[in-house]
């Protein structure tokens, strides 16, 4: 996300940037908006979102949310713990129905199992105009500087990009976004 964003900014747009926790920097002259949970997330991407003529969501936010919060610390014990969960809000699911006219959403997927039937049916289910397929593996992925991803666009075109560094997808997809914006 954050490659992206740079990315943007270097193309000369108005680039905003939501994150979680991090040790990354944000790019210099990008917004930045610190978030912690998905609900913050869900959030400030909603309350941007009429401004954004483009909304890339590279984040992996939770599935899911404990079902209740502890107002004190839980002490130890040694008998076995229960933590009841709740699925988190769908942000693209929701962001695809408050999309404006012409603006532009992509999404990316980090599948394990079955990667390219999921990815298109998260673009359909969606709504999206682009799903980014994110392949993961000793050299793509998490806590490495490369990676290797496939590309579907809402027209049924699907294009596999090769291995190259995270800063040089950033640049290409954002090349591939600004052509599709003209």
């Amino acid at each position: 996300g954050y490659a992206i964003a740079q990315a943007a900014r270097d193309l000369g747009a108005n680039t905003i940037l939501v994150s979680g926790p991090t040790s990354l920097e944000p790019p210099r002259g990008v917004k930045t908006y610190l978030i912690e949970t998905t609900d913050d997330l869900c959030e400030t991407v909603l309350d941007l979102l009429g401004e954004a003529d483009c909304l890339i969501m590279a984040a992996a936010p939770a599935d899911q949310k404990p079902a209740k919060t502890a107002k004190t610390k839980m002490k130890k014990s040694k008998s076995a713990f229960d933590l009841p969960l709740l699925p988190t809000v769908d942000i693209l699911k929701t962001v695809a129905t408050k999309k404006k006219k012409g603006q532009i959403v992509v999404g990316f997927a980090l599948e394990t199992d079955n990667g390219p039937s999921n990815a298109r049916k998260k673009l359909k289910d969606k709504k999206l105009d682009m799903i980014v397929l994110n392949e993961t593996g000793a050299e793509s992925g998490f806590d490495v500087e490369t990676n290797k991803i496939t590309i579907f666009d809402a027209g049924g075109g699907e294009e596999d990009w090769p291995l190259m560094t995270k800063q040089e997808l950033a640049e290409k997809l954002m090349a591939r976004i600004a052509e599709r914006m003209k």
